[in-house]
């Protein structure tokens, strides 16, 4: 798969990169479409992200989403187990959603994934009510597989819609 907009990149995270993790914990609109607590106590945003970086769970990789060297986001490989994970993302600044950032770093990881890691399977999870998300899975070759679980986004409670896709 190709990327369009080569200012977009992957990157490992680093520790001093939690000043963008507590400018998103500020943005209500990013904190409610994320499940993050608004409002969240600085030093424990600090302690979350030391601890992300520096002991991330097993099976899990997450890269930081760069545009134009500034961090703008996160990608994430989960659950992952022989040549299968779970591919999710974040744009922490709401104010570049929907402009196609999402589907490039999406992309890119999964690129990584069967580059580095032999992935040949990727599953992703979102909410009905998340249009762009449903959008830019379909676009990017996803197809639903079910509908199950529900979860609480935006206030609401919303039924979970997961996806499937085979790297090509």
């Amino acid at each position: 798969m190709k990327v369009h907009d080569t200012t977009i990149k992957l990157r490992h995270l680093l520790l001093e990169d939690v000043e963008s993790a507590l400018e998103w914990s500020r943005d209500a609109v990013f904190c409610q479409a994320n499940s993050w607590q608004s409002n969240r106590d600085t030093d424990d945003v600090r302690r979350w992200w030391a601890n992300s970086v520096n002991h991330p769970p097993e099976g899990f990789i997450r890269l930081g989403i760069v545009r134009d060297e500034i961090l703008i986001g996160y990608a994430d490989l989960a659950s992952i187990n022989g040549n299968t994970a779970e591919l999710g993302l974040a744009i922490g600044k709401s104010g570049l959603w929907g402009k196609g950032i999402g589907a490039q770093a999406a992309v890119l990881m999964m690129n990584y994934g069967a580059g580095e890691l032999g992935l040949t399977t990727f599953y992703a999870e979102t909410h009905e009510a998340n249009i762009r998300s449903r959008r830019m899975l379909e676009k990017l070759g996803f197809q639903e597989v079910s509908r199950v679980g529900y979860e609480e986004y935006k206030d609401k409670n919303n039924r979970l819609i997961q996806f499937h896709c085979t790297y090509e």
